[in-house]
């Protein structure tokens, strides 16, 4: 583990390296799984106020889970997540173009409807946070769907966390990034 601030970042987000590959996956981590993606307490308003913005976006079955079940709900662990339609399918905000699968949430934030981009769990991906009362962990979670993404990655030598600096700054901010990438560099030369 690396230490950047109040997080530990596993190495594995140094060492692994990955890149998004839609027309190979087609988005499958917004419809595999036995829940909807994690969501924070903080973000539970941000969905209630937005939600009639994205609903012109979203699925006739998406909508339908939101209107029965909310903008959110809590799985069987407790935690709280969004909603997926029919019980454990795609997420509610799931939306398809072209057989790929779209976030309803990012689509109204790319046309100018809302200013917040989506949950920071689905920005994060394949990062997954473990919150303890003085310090998060970065962790790199490993899904067999997202196999094409580590062949892309490794094709193009682009780490996890360089993959995902725009969601990372957005947690926790470019000064952060900057120590984080400090300390991937020293990282690399300690090899």
């Amino acid at each position: 583990m690396i230490e950047v601030g109040a997080v530990l970042v596993s190495e594995d987000l140094i060492k692994e390296e990955f890149v998004c590959n839609l027309h190979k996956c087609r988005g499958a981590c917004c419809v595999e799984g036995d829940a909807g993606a994690p969501l924070h307490q903080t973000e539970l308003a941000v969905l209630q106020e937005i939600y009639p913005q994205v609903k012109p976006y979203m699925t006739e079955k998406g909508i339908a889970a939101v209107e029965e079940y909310g903008t959110h709900v809590t799985d069987m662990d407790g935690d709280l997540t969004t909603p997926c339609v029919d019980g454990n399918k795609e997420c509610a905000y799931v939306t398809w173009e072209n057989g790929i699968t779209k976030c309803a949430i990012e689509k109204a934030y790319e046309s100018g409807a809302i200013t917040w981009k989506k949950p920071i769990s689905c920005h994060l991906y394949p990062i997954r946070t473990t919150v303890y009362p003085d310090f998060e962990v970065l962790h790199y979670d490993r899904w067999h769907i997202c196999h094409s993404a580590c062949s892309l990655g490794r094709e193009l030598h682009v780490p996890v966390y360089a993959f995902l600096k725009e969601p990372l700054t957005r947690k926790y901010g470019a000064e952060w990034y900057s120590e984080l990438e400090a300390a991937a560099a020293e990282n690399d030369s300690n090899k």
